[in-house]
C-alpha cells in the first residue's frame, strides 16, 4: 500500500535526508520546515505524521493538539532532541503513537513508521467488517473504530492496540513489560510508565471496560 506521510522537521539537512529515506519506501512524502506550513495541511490528513517537537514558530505539542482534534485516528511519531521521560509521557498523553530521540539512524525511523502503519491500517478486502460486542461497546476491528450507542469513541492507534490486546486475552494478566513488548515492540527503549499512562487514557475514554490493576505487576481485563 502506498502511504501519504507528512514530515515536519525544521533542520533542513535532516529534513531532506529523512524525506529521501521515506520516499525510498515508495511513500508520498510532504515535508515542512515550520509548524505554520504543517498547520495548513491539517485539514488534508495523511496516513502518518512525523513531527518534531522543537519547531521555530509553533510548539510541536500545540500542533499535535490541533492534529488530534481534527483527525484523532491518524498516527503521529514524535521526534525530538530531548530524551526526558516527561517528554515521552506528555507526547503519549497528547496522542502520539511513538517517540524517537535524536540522534537516530534514518533507517530506524523508517522501521518504526513501517510497523506503525502496518498496525494502523488494514488492507481493503471483500470481507465483511468483524464487529465484536463488548457491552456496552461495539468494536469494529477492520476499520479500528469503537462505538458507544452508535457514537464513535475516538481512540488513538496505541489505545486501540491496547484494547485489542485485552479484548483477545480476557482474563489473562499482563505485566507492564509484556504490554510494552506487545504494543511498542521489542525495540522500544523507555520507561514502563507509558503503560500506566496508556491504560489510564483507555479507562477514561471507555470507563465501562472491566480493567483490573494488579498492583506490582500489571493489568487484566475481566471476562464478561
Amino acid at each position: 500500500m502506498s502511504y501519504n506521510v507528512y514530515l515536519v522537521e525544521d533542520e533542513q539537512n535532516l529534513n531532506e535526508l529523512l524525506t529521501m529515506y521515506l520516499k525510498n519506501e515508495k511513500w508520498s512524502v510532504t515535508s515542512c520546515l515550520t509548524g505554520s506550513q504543517a498547520r495548513e495541511l491539517i485539514d488534508k490528513p495523511p496516513h502518518l505524521w512525523i513531527l518534531d517537537i522543537m519547531l521555530p514558530d509553533i510548539d510541536g505539542y500545540q500542533l499535535i493538539r490541533e492534529i488530534k482534534a481534527a483527525t484523532p485516528n491518524v498516527p503521529v511519531i514524535f521526534i525530538s532532541a530531548r530524551d526526558a521521560d516527561i517528554d515521552r509521557v506528555l507526547g503519549l498523553e497528547l496522542g502520539s503513537d511513538d517517540y524517537i530521540s535524536k540522534p537516530f539512524l534514518p533507517r530506524e525511523l523508517v522501521i518504526r513508521a513501517q510497523k506503525l502503519l502496518s498496525r494502523t491500517y488494514i488492507e481493503e478486502s471483500n470481507e465483511a467488517s468483524k464487529v465484536i460486542t463488548l457491552t456496552p461497546y461495539e468494536i469494529d476491528e477492520q476499520i479500528r473504530i469503537v462505538y458507544l450507542n452508535k457514537e464513535e469513541v475516538n481512540l488513538t492507534s496505541k489505545e486501540f492496540d491496547l484494547l485489542q490486546l485485552f479484548l483477545h486475552n480476557q482474563g489473562q494478566a499482563f505485566s507492564r513489560e509484556q504490554i510494552l513488548t506487545n504494543i511498542w515492540g521489542e525495540d522500544y527503549f523507555g520507561t514502563d510508565r507509558v503503560v500506566d499512562d496508556l491504560v489510564r487514557r483507555l479507562r477514561k475514554k471507555m470507563p465501562e471496560l472491566k480493567l483490573e490493576t494488579i498492583y506490582g505487576f500489571g493489568y487484566r481485563m475481566l471476562k464478561g
